[in-house]
């Protein structure tokens, strides 16, 4: 008995991921932190096309600034799925050194985390009233064991350490 400790971490072990997969699972802080880096890269363009759609709308001027927002929210989208595509990481994902892949290990295609990971889980989320509590729900599942929400639970996929 003197070697059980009450105080030490608990282990961890998943069970719901099939095969051998060549990696850590990405912490929660971790996915979380991914994430707000994307939406704080989009937030840049973003913000420039707004300021300039409602310039002008009100003044009539500023069309260069909602154009640029409007060419580097393009740009993003481009570079985020080109990256998903090769290598499963969007900018944030790539910074913060994580990834998505199948839970066999294999590569998640660009269709099944833009489709199955995004699309569906969105087009879920804008359901009037029922909405809402998917969306927390899937954000919810991350504390589970396995670490994987609704999203990956949909696309079979996991998120882990590149």
């Amino acid at each position: 008995m003197a070697d059980f400790n009450p105080y030490q971490t608990p282990n961890a072990y998943v069970e719901d991921v099939a095969g051998d997969v060549d990696g850590e699972l990405a912490g929660r802080g971790t996915r979380l932190g991914a994430v707000i880096v994307d939406g704080l890269i989009f937030m840049i363009p973003g913000v420039f096309a707004g300021f300039g759609f409602a310039a002008l709308r009100h003044a009539g001027g500023m069309g260069v600034a909602l154009v640029a927002g409007l060419i580097g929210l393009i740009a993003l989208v481009i570079i985020n799925l080109v990256m998903l595509h090769r290598s499963g990481q969007t900018i944030g994902k790539r910074l913060l050194g994580v990834k998505i892949v199948r839970t066999n290990g294999d590569r998640a295609g660009l269709t099944r985390i833009f489709f199955l990971r995004s699309l569906v889980p969105g087009l879920f989320g804008n359901i009037p009233f029922a909405g809402p509590v998917f969306t927390i729900v899937d954000g919810l599942f991350i504390f589970r064991e396995s670490r994987r929400c609704v999203h990956d639970l949909i696309a079979d996929t996991i998120v882990i350490q590149a």
